[in-house]
């Protein structure tokens, strides 16, 4: 089916993808420009899943301050490239996390920065718990495999939900992000600071 100019515009503000692909899409899609943004969508997590294997040496640190002095966070999130660390969406991008950091006290980036002992600690502690609560024998590594799918939304950033949007995690976001700028994003550090508190991350 033909597909009009204008319809590819549309699509070009919506998704901000290349003019080819959103041609493509809409001509995919039956030139149904909601349906070419969500086939676009796809394609672009897609790709964004190839992509977060690749280095990030490039960034920024953006900071946040918050309640009038008292809770301030550093954040270094990374790039592949120093084109795409300049873009006003990109650094947009950083000092929201680091707002989603001041709101939400994260602990660590990933699952995978929790040390094995905290973990441990924590499935001794659900396991316990269960069993105090009467769960059957079989049913307790499902309940502390799902409490501790909880611990780690609530201390890990990548599993939290965004505080911006909370249908969404915040590794979802990252990955609208790739998919949009083509290139690899990471967070790689953070601090957070609470005035009379412990520093975080």
């Amino acid at each position: 089916m033909a597909v009009s100019a204008q319809q590819v515009q549309e699509l070009r503000r919506k998704t901000g993808a290349a003019v080819m692909d959103c041609k493509r899409a809409l001509e995919e899609a039956g030139g149904d420009v909601e349906g070419a943004a969500t086939l676009l969508r796809k394609q672009g997590m897609e790709r964004a899943d190839a992509r977060m294997s690749r280095a990030t040496t490039e960034g920024v640190v953006a900071s946040y301050i918050h309640a009038g002095g008292r809770i301030g966070v550093l954040v270094e999130v990374n790039c592949e490239t120093d084109f795409v660390a300049r873009t006003e969406e990109f650094q947009e991008l950083a000092r929201n996390l680091a707002m989603h950091i001041a709101a939400e006290q994260p602990r660590y980036v990933s699952q995978s920065e929790v040390p094995a002992e905290v973990v441990d600690s924590e499935k001794e502690v659900y396991r316990a718990l269960a069993i105090k609560e009467g769960r059957p024998e079989k049913v307790l590594d499902r309940i502390v495999e799902g409490r501790l799918k909880k611990f780690y939304s609530e201390v890990c950033l990548m599993d939290q939900a965004y505080v911006r949007d909370d249908q969404k995690t915040v590794s979802v976001v990252l990955k609208e992000a790739i998919a949009k700028v083509g290139e690899n994003i990471a967070v790689r550090r953070f601090v957070r600071y609470q005035l009379g508190g412990e520093e975080q991350g």
